[in-house]
């Protein structure tokens, strides 16, 4: 459980940096607690997807990953945000992705924020 909610706040966090930086990447509400709120949730997607959908397209990319020596990755991570942000928009979340090269300069800032949480929260199983 501790895991579950410590990747949770990661990918909050780095979902917020993302949102931060760029402006085509928007996350609207009517208050500060709502937008934590559609945060959290849009999180639980993103993470949802992370384990559910990225390793079956990671498993059918793999000769593209051999053939472009893992760049693809970016590719893949790109559509992972895409596919949450249209989810969202799906549950009535106000979080939308506008556009792939968005997504894909959204989706390496995920990736390095994602990490940095991960490096400082504790994560002890």
């Amino acid at each position: 459980m501790k895991h579950f909610l410590v990747k949770t706040i990661a990918n909050a966090a780095a979902l917020a940096v993302a949102i931060w930086l760029l402006k085509d990447i928007t996350l609207t509400g009517e208050n500060t607690g709502r937008k934590i709120l559609t945060l959290v949730l849009v999180a639980l997607i993103f993470g949802l997807v992370n384990f559910l959908v990225k390793p079956v397209v990671k498993l059918l990319s793999f000769p593209l990953f051999i053939l472009t020596l893992g760049l693809i990755t970016l590719v893949v991570n790109a559509l992972m945000l895409l596919l949450t942000s249209w989810l969202a928009g799906k549950a009535d979340l106000a979080f939308h992705v506008d556009g792939f090269w968005t997504a894909l300069l959204g989706g390496v800032i995920i990736s390095i924020v994602a990490w940095a949480m991960h490096v400082i929260l504790p994560d002890e199983d």
